[in-house]
C-alpha cells in the first residue's frame, strides 16, 4: 500500500508543470506567452524602436569569447555597431540576448586560455541586473562553424561551470542550432545534457528547413525545454513584393510559432546589404518600418496579448531574483 501511495505521489510530481515541461525552465514568460527581441545591430535597434513607437522586450547583440569586442567598448566588424552597455542604458528595461562566438577557439577554452576573459566576461553578466539568454557558440551544428562536437560539448560544459562557480545567476544558456539535420552526426551529438541548457534555439531563415526546424522542436518537447527561435531573417528565396514576401515567409514564421510553442523570438530587424559583411549575399533589407504594409502586418500580429511587453515588471515576471 506504501509503494503504491509512493508511485501515485511520484506520478502527480512528475505531470506537474514544475517539474515536467516548460514550467520549470529559466526566464519563462508566464501564461504560454512570448518574449520577443529585436536586432542585431545598434542603430537597427534604435530604429525600430523609434520607427514602430515599440520598445522590445528584449534586444540582441554580438561578441566572442576571444576578445569580448562590444562588451565594454562599442565595436563594428563589418556587422554594424555591437554595443551592449549602449543597450543597457537605452532599454532599462528589456532583457538581453548575446550569441557568443566560439569559432576556433573551443579547445584554448577547454586549456584555460581565456580563463581571464570568461572571469571578466562573468562579472559583466552579473552587473547588467537583468534575465541574460546566452546562446554558447550559437549555431553548433553549421558546417561553416567548424564546431566538432565533442570539444564543443566540453567548452560548453566548462564555461556554464565557471559562471556558476563565480555566481553568475542571472543567465539562461541556449543550446542553438541552425535547424538543418545532418544524417551523419544528429543533433545530440552536440547536447551539453539538460542540467548545462535551460532553452533550446533554433535558426529560421529559409522555409526549406522548416520541417528539420520542427524535428528539433520536437526534441526540446522531448527534454522538457522551451524554444526559442534564436535568429529569424526572411532569406533570399523569398519574394521581394510585399503581399507575397508577407504570405509566404512571415506567415510561415508566425505558423511555426504557434505550432511548436515558440515561448521567444528574435528577429533581425536590419538592412543587411548595407553592412560590408554581408553585402552582395542576396539577404536584401529585413526591416519591418520601412514598408508601411509590413509595419501595418507585424504591428498587429505583435500587439497581440500573447507578446509580452517591455516594462519595469518584467525582469520579476521572468523570475528574476
Amino acid at each position: 500500500m506504501i509503494k503504491k501511495l509512493l508511485l501515485i505521489i511520484v506520478f502527480i510530481l512528475i505531470s506537474c508543470p514544475v517539474f515536467a515541461g516548460q514550467g520549470s525552465a529559466r526566464f519563462l514568460p508566464p501564461d504560454k506567452k512570448i518574449l520577443l527581441f529585436v536586432g542585431q545591430d545598434r542603430e537597427s535597434i534604435n530604429a525600430y524602436s523609434r520607427e514602430l513607437n515599440v520598445v522590445p522586450a528584449g534586444v540582441m547583440f554580438y561578441t566572442s569569447i576571444e576578445i569580448l569586442s562590444g562588451v565594454e567598448e562599442p565595436a563594428d566588424h563589418g556587422a554594424g555597431f555591437q554595443d551592449a552597455n549602449y543597450l543597457l542604458k537605452e532599454y532599462p528595461d528589456s532583457v538581453l540576448q548575446i550569441g557568443l562566438y566560439m569559432v576556433g577557439t573551443l579547445q584554448d577554452v577547454i586549456d584555460g586560455k581565456y580563463d581571464d576573459n570568461i572571469e571578466r566576461f562573468g562579472e559583466w553578466l552579473k552587473s547588467t541586473r537583468r534575465p541574460v539568454f546566452l546562446r554558447i557558440g550559437y549555431e553548433f551544428d553549421l558546417p561553416q562553424n567548424g564546431y566538432e562536437s565533442k570539444v564543443y560539448v566540453k567548452a560548453y560544459r566548462y564555461l556554464v561551470d565557471h559562471w556558476r562557480a563565480q555566481g553568475v545567476n542571472n543567465v539562461a544558456y541556449i543550446w542553438h542550432s541552425y535547424g538543418v539535420i545532418n544524417s551523419l552526426k544528429p543533433f545530440l551529438n552536440w547536447y551539453p545534457g539538460d542540467d548545462y541548457v535551460d532553452w533550446f534555439g533554433v535558426s529560421f531563415f529559409t522555409l526549406y528547413n522548416r520541417k528539420d526546424a520542427a524535428v528539433f522542436a520536437d526534441l526540446a518537447r522531448k527534454h522538457h525545454k522551451p524554444l526559442i527561435i534564436a535568429e529569424a531573417s526572411p532569406n533570399l528565396d523569398v519574394p521581394v513584393d510585399s503581399q507575397r514576401r508577407w504570405d509566404r515567409w512571415y506567415k510561415s514564421l508566425f505558423a511555426f510559432i504557434r505550432e511548436n510553442d515558440v515561448r521567444a523570438v528574435s528577429y533581425i530587424n536590419c538592412n543587411w546589404d548595407k553592412f560590408p559583411m554581408w553585402k552582395g549575399q542576396g539577404w536584401g533589407d529585413s526591416r519591418v518600418e520601412i514598408d508601411p504594409f509590413f509595419k501595418e502586418k507585424w504591428l498587429k500580429e505583435i500587439s497581440s496579448d500573447q507578446y509580452v511587453r517591455s516594462s519595469s515588471r518584467l525582469f520579476k515576471q521572468l523570475g528574476l531574483k
